[in-house]
């Protein structure tokens, strides 16, 4: 097994693994995404969440939730493949595949430290914001300013390739 796929666990597998991590007093730190084809934002908001504590967590949108967000024919990865390449980041500590809409229900499995965002939101825009103050989470905006998506990745392939998105 690759050392990446041993970073991808079941959300109970990562709660279990937590259990250490906080024993030694480790910050928890909770970072969320599609992560369809990754590119350098991606990168800089994961690395940036990582600074926040001293370890990272990932947790990532199942096929259908990204389907809901992203639209039809999206994601272009399933699941199993966009965690398996986040976990290959050396920032990251663990990954979890989430089939719901949010990350509520993994935020208040696992109650990080930190639960990290990127610069899209801010403080007060942050969905779950209420959910991680009740329960001693704080929130941090991480990352560079939101100059990279994977929409305006695609428009750029299209173009090269004289299409339209």
């Amino acid at each position: 097994m690759r050392e990446s796929e041993e970073k991808v666990r079941s959300l109970e597998e990562v709660r279990a693994d937590l259990a250490s991590v906080r024993a030694r007093g480790d910050r928890v730190v909770l970072a969320n995404g599609i992560f369809d084809l990754i590119h350098v934002g991606h990168v800089r908001y994961l690395c940036g969440a990582a600074r926040e504590g001293d370890f990272l967590v990932v947790a990532v949108n199942g096929d259908e939730s990204a389907r809901t967000h992203k639209g039809p024919g999206r994601p272009f990865l399933p699941a199993t493949e966009r965690a398996e390449i986040v976990a290959a980041m050396g920032c990251v500590d663990r990954v979890v595949v989430f089939e719901q809409l949010d990350v509520v229900e993994v935020l208040k499995a696992l109650r990080p430290d930190v639960h990290a965002k990127g610069t899209d939101y801010t403080p007060e825009t942050v969905p779950e914001r209420e959910v991680a103050a009740s329960i001693g989470t704080r929130t941090a905006i991480v990352g560079d300013p939101k100059n990279h998506s994977t929409t305006d990745l695609l428009r750029m392939i299209h173009q090269s390739a004289g299409r339209s998105p």
